[in-house]
């Protein structure tokens, strides 16, 4: 009996360590019915049968800058790959925004408030639609008799409407000739093999969920002004002329700075031509927005890098912006870097379009091959911005994540490519972003698990579960696989998913498999339960010169431990463990340590190791 009861902690404690290693992530109900259909799989590779829908869209805008009136046509091939009969097609107007009456989780001065986006001579497959007025809200239902599986249907209408002057959200005028639009034609919603017809209507807070669609666009605007947009401009020559199409064409071919458009060529205004409009035209493919933005009297700044060693293949880079912003004639220094870091550096993907415009505008927000940067006065802010928006082309663009369900699936990654491009850039930058909000909110009501829905978040519990919580997640990962097998493991998921519409468990357990290593004991912790960030140093002992110390884990979530030795000579040695020291799910940790000199105090904790308890990270040798 004694022998045997000897043995059973011992087979408890094999057991318990098989249990961990074998941690199974909840599966919701919607996503097991896509696995069981073969959309999707266990192992997070797209299933047999997986499928997206998309369309080709092809729009003529015209813009008048004196009335801010947004009009055009729009004609649209949706191709519906789904196993799924259609009944109807959910178009979402996000310029219903600034409609009168519409929900918004931000206010708008009533001078932007508008009756909405006009729509009309709508046609489905060449017959007409009836249109009672102009949508109410941003999602708008189309009845129509049937879409059937691997059939097309054909849709064009017409849209207009007034662009807000203020109340500027991702979209608006940035002054009296300059604008930035976006959201400005109706599009068709996301249809998809988790919850059919994305539904949520656009409120300004939450981001976007877009197919991967085919674009050709005319933009017509008035002469002298100058428009960028997602997409390759196909009649350059046509409307700069030679001299300035000269110039793009120099940027595209050179890691110098060439000044396209300088403040003399803004003097001359010979730029565009000189008809009283001038129609630009754009062509995308395979990308989930289209946006433009135009201006008479910005700069435009260009270089270009080889963004893939193998093919030669280089990106542009544009910086388009007001003279008067002084800390914008760097930007194009910091987004050449970030291009150059993004493919070869983190994630070491080479950078997937061939140009990515910063626009100087009013906001801090991302869209295919655009961003549209608010100035900054701070140097250091100027380089994270613009890292951090020009990240995003990755996640979302790239990997065609939904950031209204799941806003950490692309805010997180732009946060850890911030965390790390912004000190290679500049080695000053000790950047903590997020971390002080994670301190003080951590633990409580407003921080809920990160696998919470984005949608049923606001305020502070939004912004840590998509931006820093997501970000420390990440980093610690690449901190306990290494860079290497990090980025192996990055790559596998990119390799998998790019283009496609990838969800959370897609993400696991391609890092899984990419790694070699179940991590779920991870995810689980990070990503789905609760807890909080709170490490002590419980006991500090000795014999002779060999030191313990115990790390108390109070808050439950698996963070690194790095503790920093002071001795009484005045230096200082360190000690890291990666998040793998809490695998076990152990409440205690330990680390020695060897040393002749004689240590006066510990201190634990790190520039991205946040704690909502600081008082017993330090431990005073002989005050205890």
């Amino acid at each position: 009996m004694k022998k045997n009861a000897c043995l059973l902690p011992l087979f408890l404690l094999f057991f318990m360590a098989g249990a961990l290693a074998q941690t199974v992530l909840t599966v919701p109900r919607n996503i097991e019915a896509a696995i069981n259909k073969g959309s999707r799989t266990n192992e997070g590779v797209p299933g047999k049968n997986y499928w997206q829908n998309g369309a080709d869209y092809t729009i003529r805008v015209h813009f008048n800058p004196d009335t801010r009136l947004v009009s055009g046509t729009e004609s649209i091939v949706y191709f519906n790959h789904s196993p799924d009969t259609l009944t109807q097609l959910l178009f979402k107007v996000d310029a219903n925004f600034y409609q009168k009456g519409a929900a918004r989780a931000d206010a708008v001065s009533a001078a932007d408030l508008t009756d909405g986006e006009t729509i009309s001579n709508v046609m489905l497959n060449q017959t007409g639609f009836p249109v009672n007025g102009i949508p109410q809200g941003t999602n708008w239902r189309v009845p129509i008799s049937k879409l059937l599986p691997g059939d097309s249907m054909k849709v064009s209408l017409d849209f207009s409407y007034t662009l807000n002057m203020g109340s500027h959200q991702r979209t608006g005028a940035i002054d009296s000739n300059a604008f930035f639009i976006a959201y400005f034609f109706p599009r068709i919603a996301v249809y998809d093999d988790l919850d059919k017809w994305n539904m949520f209507a656009y409120n300004g807070s939450q981001e976007f969920y877009n197919d991967f669609c085919n674009f050709s666009v005319d933009i017509t605007a008035p002469k002298n002004f100058v428009v960028w947009a997602t997409g390759d401009l196909k009649n350059g020559k046509e409307i700069l002329g030679q001299k300035y199409s000269d110039r793009i064409t120099a940027a595209e071919h050179s890691n110098a700075l060439t000044k396209i458009i300088d403040s003399s060529d803004l003097i001359s205004k010979d730029i565009a031509g000189q008809n009283a409009t001038n129609t630009w035209t754009f062509q995308a493919t395979h990308v989930t927005d289209f946006v433009f933005a135009l201006s008479n009297h910005y700069l435009w700044y260009a270089s270009s890098v080889e963004v893939d060693p193998g093919s030669k293949r280089r990106t542009r880079v544009d910086v388009a912006f007001n003279p008067k912003h002084k800390d914008y004639y760097e930007v194009i220094n910091f987004a050449r870097k970030t291009v150059d870091l993004m493919s070869y550096h983190y994630p070491k993907w080479p950078f997937p379009y061939p140009h990515e415009t910063v626009f100087d505008g009013l906001d801090q927000m991302e869209y295919p091959m655009m961003v549209n940067d608010n100035p900054v006065p701070d140097r250091a802010f100027t380089i994270m911005l613009t890292d951090h928006e020009i990240f995003h082309t990755m996640f979302p663009f790239y990997m065609g994540v939904n950031e209204t369900k799941y806003a950490w699936m692309d805010e997180g990654w732009a946060t850890s490519g911030e965390w790390t491009l912004s000190p290679i850039i500049d080695t000053s930058i000790k950047d903590n972003y997020g971390m002080e909000a994670y301190d003080i909110v951590g633990g409580r009501e407003q921080d809920p698990p990160i696998m919470s829905l984005s949608t049923n978040l606001t305020g502070v519990g939004y912004f840590l579960n998509s931006y820093p919580k997501p970000g420390l997640g990440y980093i610690y990962v690449q901190d306990m696989l290494g860079d290497d097998l990090f980025l192996k493991a990055l790559h596998e998921y990119i390799r998998r998913w790019n283009g496609k519409h990838p969800m959370p468990l897609d993400f696991f357990n391609s890092m899984n498999a990419g790694s070699g290593r179940n991590m779920n004991w991870f995810w689980k912790r990070w990503f789905y339960d609760g807890g909080f960030p709170d490490l002590a140093i419980k006991s500090a002992t000795n014999t002779g010169n060999q030191y313990e110390v115990t790390i108390e884990n109070i808050g439950g979530k698996p963070l690194p431990v790095d503790l920093t030795i002071f001795f009484q000579d005045g230096t200082q040695q360190k000690i890291h463990r990666d998040v793998s020291c809490w695998e076990q799910n152990n409440r205690t940790t330990a680390l020695s340590f060897s040393s002749s000199k004689n240590p006066v105090k510990l201190s634990l904790g790190a520039l991205r190791v946040p704690d909502v308890n600081k008082k017993d990270n330090e431990w005073v040798f002989g005050s205890h």
